[in-house]
C-alpha cells in the first residue's frame, strides 16, 4: 500500500499469488471450478474498486469468497427452480496422482460426505492455511465452535477414510 492508503497493485499481485489457490479450493466447496475462479476474480476486482485495504485482508478475501459463492449459490438454486434445470455435476477437487498413498475420489467423497460446517472449516483450516480465530473471522462464528466442528470433522475423515481402506483391502 502506498502512504495514502491506497491498494497498490504489487500488492494486490502478492495477494492474489498468495491466496488465490486456497480462495478457488474454498469456492469449489459450493461452486464448479469455472464458478469458483470467476467468483475470485470477482473479489479482487471489488477490492480493488474499496481503493483501501481492509484491516486483516486474508479474512476479508475468504469472507467475501464464501458470501459471494453461497450468493451464487443461492441464484442458481432459484435460476433452476424458473428454469427447471438441474445444477451442474461438481468437477473432481483432486487429481489423483499414481504415487499417491491416498485415494483422491475417497477422498473427496469423504469431505463432501461431512456436514457443510465441519467441511468448511476443514478446507479453511488445511488449505487456506488459516487459525481459528482467522476462520471465525471469515465464518462469523466462534473460534470454540469451529474448534469443536474442526475436530469432529477431522474425527469423521479419519473414520471414513480407515474404513475405505480396510474395504480395498479385503
Amino acid at each position: 500500500m502506498d502512504t495514502m492508503g491506497l491498494i497498490d497493485p504489487a500488492a494486490l499481485s502478492r495477494w492474489f499469488d498468495v491466496y488465490g489457490a486456497a480462495l478457488v479450493l474454498y469456492a469449489r466447496q459450493w461452486l464448479s471450478t469455472d464458478a469458483a475462479e470467476d467468483v475470485v476474480q470477482e473479489v479482487f476486482v471489488r477490492l480493488l474498486s474499496q481503493g483501501r485495504a481492509p484491516d486483516h485482508v486474508k479474512s476479508w478475501l475468504f469472507r467475501s469468497v464464501r458470501n459471494a459463492a453461497i450468493g451464487r449459490v443461492r441464484s442458481q438454486k432459484r435460476r433452476c427452480k424458473y428454469e427447471g434445470q438441474r445444477a451442474a455435476d461438481r468437477q473432481a477437487w483432486f487429481e489423483g496422482r499414481p504415487d499417491d498413498l491416498l485415494d483422491a475420489a475417497a477422498a473427496q467423497s469423504a469431505l463432501l460426505a461431512l456436514p457443510d460446517e465441519q467441511r468448511e472449516v476443514i478446507v479453511l483450516r488445511i488449505w487456506a492455511g488459516m487459525t481459528l480465530q482467522e476462520a471465525s473471522q471469515v465464518t462469523g462464528q466462534p473460534v470454540s465452535t469451529l474448534f469443536s466442528r474442526y475436530r469432529a470433522g477431522l474425527a469423521a475423515l479419519r473414520e471414513t477414510m480407515e474404513t475405505s481402506c480396510k474395504t480395498q483391502k479385503d
